[in-house]
């Protein structure tokens, strides 16, 4: 079993509408996990039927006991997130300001405050349109945890893959170079970066490649829109000559891409004659192939 990521060092490159036509392309041998899960949006294309549906927990919040409190402000004054407030001496929290540090359960002199598990999402087992297992999850607003949900999301689609045998796990990582995007690299055999022609793209890109590179794992790169400054792209095909990225090869910028996406279909499904799903397709068989 193989497990490919897709990466991106910024939003906007088109790395989620490359991934629709990957999962496309391999929807008979993939697992597909969405790890972006701080905004998710594979579903849009793939529009999944939601078949498991679980809470994620992972954090701890202070909850007040208003019937033992006794405002004495302890908690309040020990907090440095500012997650505690009170009104006419009555005391609460702040959910989105804790930190679940536990300090003001420590400090109470009445045994008035307890550390709770905190609903940071959800998470989903789902069959998208293509009949292909999709693993997908959504963070709460304002919680934190992300990279250990990176990492549920992950191990569930592998442990799909093993069971029904498929080759690969096509995972869409989330834009940066945070939590969520390490534990996307944990466990891959191979990373795509797609990218664009930009100042941004540029320097995200070589951000990006610098943290997997702790990682040693081999990886190709592609350059959306790279005919909107071949100055630039001629610098991301250099870079990743110099760095040993297999350079997969360019698209350039075409409105079919959001003509695609408002019909709900990948680019490939959209229309499998024009030179982009041509090119894709050409990409796809050189991943599989390294």
């Amino acid at each position: 079993m193989k497990e490919i990521v897709i990466l991106s060092g910024k939003g906007g490159t088109g790395k989620t509408s490359i991934t629709a036509s990957f999962a496309y392309l391999a929807r008979h041998i993939a697992v597909i996990a969405d790890c972006d899960v701080d905004a998710a949006d594979l579903h849009l294309i793939l529009k999944p039927t939601i078949k498991r549906k679980e809470d994620f927990y992972s954090s701890l919040e202070a909850v007040i006991d208003q019937e033992k409190c006794i405002s004495c402000g302890k908690c309040e004054r020990v907090c440095r997130f500012d997650a505690i407030s009170s009104y006419n001496r009555l005391y609460d929290v702040i959910g989105l300001n804790c930190e679940g540090c536990g300090y003001c359960e420590k400090v109470c002199p009445v045994d008035a405050i307890k550390m709770k598990q905190k609903l940071d999402g959800e998470w989903y087992i789902s069959e998208s349109r293509y009949v292909t297992p999709l693993v997908h999850a959504k963070l709460g607003i304002g919680t934190e945890n992300s990279g250990k949900l990176v990492a549920l999301v992950k191990n569930i689609a592998k442990q799909i893959a093993e069971r029904s045998k498929k080759e690969i796990v096509l995972v869409d990582g989330s834009p940066g170079v945070g939590c969520p995007v390490i534990s996307s690299l944990s466990g891959a055999n191979y990373i795509v970066f797609v990218t664009e022609p930009t100042v941004s793209g540029v320097h995200d890109l070589k951000r990006v490649f610098e943290l997997a590179s702790k990682y040693h794992i081999p990886s190709g790169l592609i350059i959306n829109k790279a005919d909107l400054n071949r100055e630039k792209t001629q610098e991301l095909i250099e870079f990743a000559k110099n760095e040993n990225i297999n350079f997969l090869g360019q698209l350039p910028y075409d409105e079919v891409f959001t003509k695609a996406m408002v019909t709900g279909l990948s680019i490939v499904e959209f229309d499998k004659q024009n030179n982009i799903s041509q090119t894709i397709t050409q990409m796809w068989e050189q991943i599989m192939d390294y």
